[in-house]
């Protein structure tokens, strides 16, 4: 949308131009690549400090979560967790991986820098066999691997600079105009950078999942089966988010993605190089 409002010390102000072509060069800016999809990242944290956060966020969430003592999905948990971490490896070759069960009803799943994966029981009833598993692992793995957690982390830095930038340049204006700006700001970086990047990282994580389930030797198919039942479970039970403010993609486009992304993923299963 355009805006046509000539406010001065707003939109005619320097210091917010600056602003917005300073966040925009941050999160355009192409630092890493990301394996698999070969997407240029915007990343100010070192793999290390990931690693790190990503350590003592793990520790803290054992501390405060329950663990599931269901020895069968824990068991089953660590075996397909490093079955597809062994083909993810190569891609993140100083991860330190580690599959944990919770025992908790949320129907959820979560990856930390560095390895850590959580998975709670109350996901295994939709994940219902080892390749629906696999579907979720992988797509954790991938965040992981894809090192997205420092990435939002390094946008948060940039958007955060960018707002205190947007203070100083509105320093003398009147206090409405500077309250006004200061919204506006939060509510277009939310809705404008945010939310969307994070879209475009669960479906970046979607694709490069799919890719390693498929090299673990997993049909790729089943996450298309898998992310039908969880959509019909989300249904049932999920909110009306409007979309612009959903951080996933909706699940019927996710599932398109994931059937246009197969024939890439069969072509690397071990199937295929024997053929």
């Amino acid at each position: 949308m355009q805006a046509k409002c000539r406010t001065r010390g707003w939109f005619e102000n320097p210091w917010l131009a600056l602003t917005g072509f300073t966040v925009g060069m941050a999160l355009g800016c192409g630092c890493n690549t990301v394996p698999v999809t070969g997407r240029a990242q915007f990343n100010l944290m070192s793999p290390a400090q990931e690693m790190q956060l990503g350590l003592a966020s793990f520790t803290e969430t054992k501390k405060q979560l329950p663990l599931s003592r269901d020895a069968t999905a824990k068991t089953l948990v660590q075996k397909v967790g490093q079955r597809i971490a062994a083909v993810a490896t190569p891609d993140m070759p100083n991860a330190q991986w580690e599959f944990v069960v919770f025992d908790s009803q949320e129907a959820n799943a979560f990856c930390l820098p560095g390895g850590k994966v959580g998975v709670y029981t109350g996901l295994l009833p939709i994940t219902k066999d080892e390749a629906g598993l696999a579907a979720v692992l992988g797509h954790e793995i991938a965040h992981a691997v894809a090192r997205h957690g420092g990435e939002r982390l390094s946008e948060a830095m940039a958007v955060q600079a960018g707002g205190s930038w947007l203070g100083i340049g509105l320093a003398n204006s009147d206090p409405r105009v500077q309250a006004a700006a200061q919204l506006a700001y939060g509510v277009t970086t939310k809705v404008g950078a945010e939310l969307p990047h994070s879209r475009t990282q669960e479906s970046e994580a979607d694709h490069i999942g799919l890719v390693y389930m498929a090299r673990a030797g997993y049909d790729p198919e089943q996450a298309v089966k898998f992310w039908e039942r969880f959509a019909a479970w989300n249904k049932r039970t999920g909110s009306e988010t409007p979309w612009f403010l959903r951080t996933h993609p909706l699940d019927e486009v996710r599932i398109q993605q994931l059937k246009q992304w197969l024939p890439e993923a069969r072509a690397q299963s071990p199937a295929a190089g024997a053929k």
